[in-house]
């Protein structure tokens, strides 16, 4: 059957992918021959006729709708997903087409979500809204830090990092994405530590501190030791959302814990480098929907790979319409899910703090390990400089000229510099 109608107009009730794609040339196949075997394979056909394909059945298939060079749109009827099943749906749009001999390439650049999928989904519990009222920070971009060395401290020289970077002014501190509770650091005492660590802080400076313990584990694991962060009063979970995978990231939102949970992206890379896998802008989405409160997306002015089309995809370009500027995706106006906080983390230093906010907005987390613990006056000093950086911004000073009476941003931006 023929899975292209270049006249369809999709509905509401279709989910809509962008995929871009290079067919097998070497197979000589055709753009249009190869759209619609993702299209077939992806929704309800198989590689040859078969008897049980009746009416019913192919008004399920997927449609080929638009094709612009090696971009192409297909439309699937919501009825070919279980609802509030993440895995099911990804299994369908992401999962068999990756492996077809037709093609040399092929990424999912971007979803559109029908309302009945995207409500079958929690949700973020706090977002933006919730983050800065427990915070109690408005008009201006978060700062964090992650304690570094990424391992190897033990639970009270963790928590005594973590006191400096607070007290430095750092709102957010973080475990890295490999600490959960190895022999040199068990998970339950540095998490007490360290929460203790983070009450002194506030006491000390009057202002609201966060914590983020990392949970990846086993599921059942992962969920007793987010329960065991909120029975020590802790207010933040972390979570590796791509190695926890999908079901297990729902299973921790669904159980409702009333903690604000920070998603890590470790091994993204994996599939969304390169022209062959899928987008970051995908993979923040579907974190979204399911329900993490703020999420990992690049820096654009950093260590990690993200181009700047990429990230500004992700935090600040195009909008769900695939063509249409507007919006950043994490603050989409999606009915009843609220905006998501973006998390710029990867090699950044206070040199780098003016730029960051020029391209990404106010509505982020500056978070920086090298950038504040490598200062050479240490982390609390760090720490005042990347605060430093960021209010010479918010007051519109040049840099260069707030820091002739800041000496802690004077000393970072001369080992760093600045762009």
């Amino acid at each position: 059957m023929g899975y292209t109608n270049l006249r369809y107009k999709p509905s509401k009730k279709d989910l809509v992918c962008l995929f871009r794609i290079e067919p097998n040339h070497r197979e000589h196949v055709p753009y249009g021959k190869a759209a619609e075997m993702i299209a077939g394979e992806s929704s309800i056909g198989t590689w040859t006729d078969v008897k049980t394909m009746n009416p019913r059945i192919r008004r399920m298939g997927a449609k080929v709708f638009e094709m612009r060079g090696s971009w192409v749109k297909i439309a699937y009827p919501q009825e070919l997903f279980e609802e509030g099943n993440m895995p099911q749906i990804l299994s369908s749009v992401a999962g068999n087409i990756f492996g077809m001999r037709a093609l040399n390439k092929l990424r999912l650049e971007d979803i559109k979500w029908p309302e009945k999928i995207m409500k079958s989904f929690r949700g973020p519990k706090f977002g933006i809204p919730g983050i800065r009222k427990l915070l109690k920070v408005t008009g201006r971009p978060l700062v964090g830090t992650i304690v570094k060395p990424k391992v190897g401290l033990g639970p009270k020289q963790h928590a005594k990092v973590a006191y400096r970077a607070w007290v430095g002014g750092c709102d957010v501190v973080k475990d890295d994405e490999n600490l959960t509770s190895q022999g040199f650091n068990g998970f339950e005492k540095r998490v007490k530590e360290t929460l203790k660590a983070r009450l002194r802080a506030e006491g000390k400076t009057g202002e609201k501190k966060v914590y983020m313990p990392n949970v990846t584990a086993e599921t059942k694991e992962m969920i007793k030791r987010a329960r065991f962060v909120k029975r020590n009063g802790g207010r933040y979970i972390m979570v590796d959302i791509v190695t926890t995978g999908w079901a297990g990231l729902q299973t921790l939102r669904d159980r409702d814990l009333n903690l604000v949970i920070h998603a890590h992206r470790a091994g993204h890379a994996a599939f969304t480098r390169g022209e062959h896998g899928i987008s970051m802008l995908v993979v923040a989405d579907i974190a979204r929907l399911i329900g993490v409160d703020q999420i990992h997306i690049g820096t654009v002015v950093g260590k990690m790979v993200g181009e700047k089309g990429e990230v500004e995809h992700i935090e600040d370009e195009i909008e769900k319409s695939f063509v249409k500027k507007g919006r950043h995706t994490l603050e989409e106006n999606w009915k009843d899910v609220k905006p998501v906080l973006a998390v710029c983390s990867g090699g950044l230093h206070p040199g780098l703090v003016p730029k960051l906010i020029e391209i990404m907005g106010r509505n982020i987390v500056v978070q920086a390990g090298g950038g504040i613990h490598g200062h050479p006056k240490g982390t609390e000093a760090g720490a005042r400089a990347m605060r430093q950086a960021l209010d010479s911004v918010m007051e519109g000073v040049p840099l260069d000229k707030y820091a002739e009476k800041h000496e802690e941003l004077r000393i970072a931006l001369k080992k760093w510099g600045k762009v």
